[in-house]
């Protein structure tokens, strides 16, 4: 399958026990010798039945009107060349299949509806006004035009070399693979959304030339739905020393069919608030198809860590991009109709950048997503319940988010944080900005509800509601105060993506101005009584990007066996 994949013109044979052919008239057999062929002649895609490697005596069926069926774990049976009318469907050709082991009649399978849709689908081949209506789960639930995009946009090699470079996560993950070899060596692997394949030559051989240690699975099967399975094709294909066991596979985990199962999932599903895109839901799909029994998944668990924050700054910014809309003489026409609509539209934009972890006005509190038990359906809606206690007093502008995941190996685990504070991600985090902002005191409850609702264009509507409790002498039996709320779509952020400033505060402030969240890493900031400082005099903005590899690089190293 390694060589057909990508390579249309060569040849894929399976040897098998036996076949019989059905016909309303006759039916004819062949009981020793016998080679199933794949072929791609002149671009249309056959499956040939020969009684020998070298017989002249062949049964040819036409891929473009092939269905398989299995009939039991060793016997198959093949339809084709049919008809089809408003009453029934009906077949010329008939052939029952019979392998001769249960593995290679997977392997067949597998083989057969890749050849079917990577030849007969991307070669056109369909007459004149048939359109396929055959749909995959992925297809019933994400709108076409929303899939096109996102399966171009990572067909590209600059958006996978923004990846690449994010040091965090691909240091992470190299660190996490390697420092568990023992997980993976001699193993199956399974890389869902395998991208340019870099995870797949982490789990398959490591880096030899650099490092001793190796993953050295026994396979892994690179699943690749965008062209950049090509792409990942020639990357291996040019690292033979780590790619000899990989094979890339293109196509949906929804749809592909495996020759075998997997002892271990690795995969890089997470989007920004750690669901946007929804690949999580085809890494829980890939979960229940491929793992075997108490596999591992890397990574397994996810957490969406939430605090709320103040800063006036952004506020400010935001609220301004709608004074445009507020001239009355703009060549004479009067724009301040539409001036509450656009108003509500930027805030209904999340912000995604790295901020101050100073900004934050109450410890962190996490939602827990854990991959090896959570059901598909149950990613369609996350609601989250929100409680707070406030260690200043401030306006409150929204509600602050970031996410990390846990690689549970059997030596090392190993955390990937995208929190304020730490080297910055891709990722950054992400802010729900009020359109009201929360005056609160010190010590005062905030409470609310962030409800993020699933829609087909492969990301959430986000609901989010908080509210500030009275407080003192008797807030048991209070209500509330104040109370504001938005709505914001995921899928179209405020990409501000600045790096984080160096707030300067009073010094009568500096006893209250920092507030410790539970995910910053010790790694990264030194704490002292409840307050968060960057290292010993060095600003969060004066950090260059330069040293953020070397920050990187030198924590997930460090307990290396070189």
């Amino acid at each position: 399958m390694e060589g057909l994949l990508g390579q249309k013109q060569k040849l894929q044979e399976f040897a098998l026990s036996s076949i019989l052919q059905l016909s309303p008239a006759s039916s004819t057999s062949s009981s020793s010798s016998v080679v199933a062929r794949f072929s791609a002649d002149s671009g249309v895609a056959e499956l040939r039945f020969h009684r020998d490697s070298e017989s002249s005596d062949v049964i040819t069926v036409d891929l473009q009107t092939a269905q398989l069926f299995k009939l039991s774990p060793v016997e198959s049976l093949c339809l084709s060349g049919g008809s089809e009318t408003s009453e029934e469907k009906s077949y010329s050709r008939a052939i029952t299949i019979q392998f001769r082991k249960e593995e290679e009649s997977r392997a067949f399978h597998c083989a057969f509806e890749q050849w079917k849709e990577e030849v007969v689908v991307e070669g056109a081949e369909l007459p004149n006004g048939v359109v396929s209506t055959s749909k995959s789960k992925f297809d019933d639930k994400i709108e076409a035009s929303s899939a096109k995009m996102y399966f171009h946009y990572y067909g590209q090699l600059l958006h996978q070399q923004n990846m690449l470079q994010d040091y965090v996560r691909t240091g992470t993950y190299y660190a996490a693979v390697i420092e568990n070899r023992a997980d993976f060596f001699g193993r199956v692997v399974v890389d869902v959304g395998a991208g340019s394949g870099i995870l797949s030559l982490f789990a398959g051989s490591g880096t030899p030339s650099y490092f001793s240690n190796i993953a050295g699975a026994k396979h892994v099967y690179a699943i690749e739905a965008s062209e950049m399975a090509e792409y990942a094709r020639k990357l291996i294909a040019g690292n033979p020393s780590l790619g000899q066991r990989i094979t890339v596979i293109k196509g949906k985990v929804e749809e592909v069919e495996l020759p075998e199962k997997a002892d271990i999932l690795i995969s890089e599903p997470m989007g920004t608030l750690l669901v946007n895109e929804r690949m999580l839901e085809s890494y829980v799909i890939a979960r229940d198809r491929f793992l075997v029994p108490n596999g591992k998944m890397f990574p397994m668990t996810g957490r969406i860590h939430m605090a709320p924050f103040s800063d006036e700054y952004l506020f400010i910014e935001i609220a301004n991009k709608a004074l445009f809309w507020q001239q009355q003489n703009y060549y004479g026409v009067d724009l301040t109709p539409l001036h509450g609509s656009a108003f509500k539209g930027y805030f209904s934009q999340p912000v995604v950048d790295a901020f101050d972890p100073r900004l934050l006005v109450a410890p962190s509190i996490s939602h827990v997503i854990d991959f090896t038990k959570i059901k598909e359906e149950e990613l369609y809606e996350i609601d989250i319940p929100l409680k707070f206690i406030a260690s200043v007093g401030t306006r409150v502008h929204g509600l602050a988010c970031w996410f990390d995941v846990l690689f549970n190996g059997s030596t090392v685990q190993r955390w990937l944080s995208t929190a304020p504070g730490a080297p910055t991600t891709h990722w950054y985090q992400i802010r729900c900005v009020l359109s009201q902002p929360l005056y609160v005191m010190a010590g005062q409850e905030i409470t609310g509800r962030l409800r993020m609702i699933a829609h087909n264009a492969q990301s959430y509507t986000i609901h989010l509601a908080m509210a500030a409790k009275m407080w003192g002498p008797g807030a048991e039996q209070g209500g509330i105060l104040q109370a504001s709320s938005c709505k914001l779509d995921l899928k179209e952020p405020y990409y501000r993506m600045s790096q984080p400033q160096a707030y300067s505060f009073p010094q009568d402030q500096q006893s209250h101005q920092l507030v410790q969240g539970q995910n910053c890493p010790q790694w990264c900031t030194e704490t002292e009584g409840s307050a968060i400082h960057p290292r010993p005099n060095e600003a969060i903005s004066e950090r260059p990007p330069s040293q953020w590899k070397e920050d990187v690089l030198q924590e997930p190293f460090d307990n290396f066996s070189l």
